[in-house]
């Protein structure tokens, strides 16, 4: 153990973007319950390549009582991460990308019937514009609505979301990892407040990035100062329904 410098992470203020994840060359920032985390404090060097790449100012430096930086600790645990990307059949990336934007070579499904396709063609969406930053404060969609809060990725992966998911709701999407989580706290609070809500289901992908929707719609209830029933669903990258929760 010595005093050195390494690298603070404000819980508070990180949003799970995973940012960080990516600049670190040592992988010692992983993504847990949607917060970056250290590994392990032997991992980070303490230079603080990630710190500008963090763009809630969640990373900081100081100088505390830690285990040394071990180099061949470091090296050892990128060959594990390797070896364990090698056996999930994963596209070769920098092991120390952001898990949320790891590439993957999903099975084919095959196609569809005609017949299916034509059952399955309908769309069960209520409103327009969908996206959270163009959403109307007000509108006549939302009264007495059970809002539906999902990752914007998320219908692409699933591919029943308009029979499963979307029927009798009112649709808004977002992406927590590239657009403005603060903005869309504030919209959502002002819908959660002016509006006659019944309902809000948060949709969000499995990718630890995704998991900030739920932290911003709740974040956003709180702001609104009501109490509106949420439930939660969260759906694996080939579309299947992986939890439920009321």
């Amino acid at each position: 153990m010595a005093v050195r410098n390494i690298v603070r992470i404000d819980q508070d203020k990180c949003d799970g973007c995973g940012n960080c994840v990516i600049a670190c060359a040592e992988g010692a920032i992983e993504i847990r319950d949607g917060k970056a985390a250290i590994i392990k404090e032997s991992y980070c060097d303490g230079l603080g390549a990630c710190l500008g790449e963090c763009p809630r100012g969640a990373l900081t430096i100081e100088q505390r009582d830690v285990d040394g930086f071990d180099e061949e600790a470091v090296e050892a645990h990128l060959a594990r991460v390797r070896g364990k990307e090698t056996q999930q059949h994963q596209m070769p990336l920098p092991v120390h990308g952001c898990p949320g934007a790891r590439a993957l070579e999903l099975p084919e499904r095959g196609a569809m019937p005609l017949q299916e396709r034509r059952a399955e063609a309908g769309s069960a969406l209520r409103n327009w514009p969908v996206q959270i930053h163009l959403l109307p404060v007000r509108a006549p969609f939302f009264n007495q609505a059970d809002i539906l809060v999902a990752g914007d990725c998320l219908p692409f992966a699933m591919g029943d979301f308009h029979r499963r998911l979307l029927p009798g709701n009112t649709l808004a999407v977002g992406c927590p990892k590239l657009d403005d989580a603060s903005a869309y706290v504030n919209k959502l609070a002002q819908i959660f407040s002016q509006n006659d809500i019944r309902s809000v289901k948060i949709a969000y992908m499995e990718v630890p990035c995704c998991a900030g929707l739920v932290r911003i719609v709740k974040k956003a209830l709180e702001a609104s100062g009501k109490a509106i029933p949420v439930s939660m669903v969260k759906v694996g990258i080939q579309g299947e329904i992986l939890e439920e929760s009321e």
